[in-house]
């Protein structure tokens, strides 16, 4: 893992190539009165850095395609004995979605927000504010994470002159995006943990993971904390911070993201970070479940070690909006690290289907190529198999579920002159987990692998 100052400065780069390119979301044209997020340049940092230029958005079901600015005066003492935020959409009535955006290297907004917050009102019917500190977010990260206190104070001041209004502190649901995470967690601190929920999207980890929790974000911060881990390894953090935190393919590289920088600058910078926002948007659309494991560690889940959610009662934490992630016990768990893995694209679910395979001992080494197929589609695994043992387990990421599974295949892969003539399997097993049916598992005893040839064998099931 790269010392803290490589990773602020490949953090550095990580937003300027971010900036390039995503671009500037632009106004909708033919419609002025639309507000738009904050752009600033070096030039009018440098003149006015004193000054965090903090302001709101609003977005509801009733301008959708056009965000309203929410101007904290409106909230005056003065007005609490006229009708509540009479010039507004804002409705006390309904819970409150706070959309709070990360560091900005270059000083452009960031392109996602308006996605993720009609993603969001797709899903539920809430006002969603968004929280532009573009200008206090920019450029020089050590003084952004200087600034992140400050923003989360005024934040504050906005959330209690709603509570004036008739807000109550458990309507607010933040979503912090990096070290947008963090300004959540301490305007959850200055509340005493009171706030609804904040879910964080890859919370950033430079001069974040070593501090004390006071100056980052735990469960404390408020009744419900909920992560998603995805680039552990550089710009995010690799602590759970959470009541539950998710980390996504071990929460470092993401499938589908470019492990060299000269294939996609884009990929080897930023697309592991992104990739818990997309992934959560993902999630608000409802078109598959994201269901997390609970596992002490990556290699003991890939290992096949934890393969149900017992420790729930049965009911595995879910990505998205349901209450505590699903979480039906109490009290809840703090910082449980569960883990899942998804798909290269959207809507990125993967059923996990754990591989159990038996082999009879070996003279040499080898390595077997294990295919999962349904029509078109095929999901390889390879397995090198040792001379010092006969039993191995792997998950496996597949685009199906178990029972669409139509055969299994294996060839006997690797080098010639090291290769195990012929592999004596004694059987390959087949189970898909979490499960609710009950699935048999897929079975197969007895057979040789041999050199040169594909084996294969047909499964013959139906889906119910």
């Amino acid at each position: 893992m790269p010392g803290q100052h490589t990773t602020i400065l490949l953090c550095v780069l990580t937003v300027c190539i971010t900036s390039l390119v995503l671009g500037v979301e632009e106004r909708q044209s033919g419609d002025d009165e639309c507000a738009d997020l904050s752009n600033t340049t070096w030039r009018q940092y440098r003149q006015q850095r004193v000054r965090l230029q903090l302001q709101y958005l609003l977005l509801t079901r009733k301008n959708l395609e056009c965000a309203q600015t929410f101007h904290q005066d409106s909230l005056s003492d003065s007005q609490q004995q006229q009708p509540p935020l009479q010039s507004s959409y804002f409705d006390v009535s309904r819970p409150t979605k706070v959309i709070v955006h990360g560091y900005r290297v270059m000083g452009s907004k960031p392109s996602w927000v308006k996605e993720l917050a009609r993603s969001l009102l797709r899903a539920q019917d809430v006002n969603v504010l968004v929280v532009d500190w573009v200008y206090g977010a920019s450029f020089a990260y050590n003084l952004v994470v200087e600034n992140y206190k400050e923003v989360a104070l005024q934040i504050s001041v906005l959330i209690n002159q709603l509570k004036k209004q008739g807000c109550e502190l458990e309507s607010f649901h933040f979503i912090g995006v990096s070290l947008g995470a963090h300004v959540a967690g301490f305007v959850g601190t200055l509340f005493e943990g009171k706030i609804g929920r904040i879910t964080a999207l890859d919370p950033a980890g430079p001069m974040f993971k070593d501090a004390d929790i006071f100056d980052r974000l735990d469960p404390s911060d408020a009744q419900f904390v909920d992560a998603i881990h995805t680039d552990s390894d550089y710009f995010g953090i690799s602590i759970p911070v959470g009541h539950v935190d998710f980390f996504l393919n071990g929460g470092s590289d993401q499938t589908g993201c470019a492990r060299s920088r000269f294939n996609s600058m884009y990929g080897y910078v930023i697309c592991d970070h992104m990739r818990a926002l997309h992934v959560y948007m993902s999630a608000l659309n409802g078109s598959c479940p994201l269901i997390g494991i609970p596992c002490s560690n990556y290699e003991d889940f890939m290992n096949g070690h934890c393969s149900n959610c017992d420790v729930f009662r049965g009911k595995c934490p879910t990505i998205g909006l349901s209450e505590n992630s699903g979480i039906a016990i109490s009290p809840l768990p703090k910082e449980q690290k569960l883990f899942l893995l998804t798909s290269s694209s959207a809507p990125f679910c993967a059923h996990h289907i754990l591989l159990q395979l038996e082999v009879s001992p070996l003279d040499k080494s080898a390595e077997l190529e294990v295919t999962l197929r349904t029509d078109n589609l095929g999901k390889e695994q390879r397995i090198r198999l040792q001379t010092d043992t006969t039993q191995y387990t792997t998950v496996l990421a597949n685009p199906v579920s178990l029972c669409e599974i139509q055969s299994i295949q294996m060839k006997n892969t690797g080098n010639w002159f090291y290769r195990q003539r012929d592999v004596h399997v004694k059987s390959v097993c087949l189970s898909g987990f979490p499960s609710l049916r009950r699935e048999e598992p897929l079975c197969v005893n007895n057979f040789n692998v041999r050199r040169g040839s594909l084996w294969s064998h047909e499964f013959v099931q139906v889906c119910f």
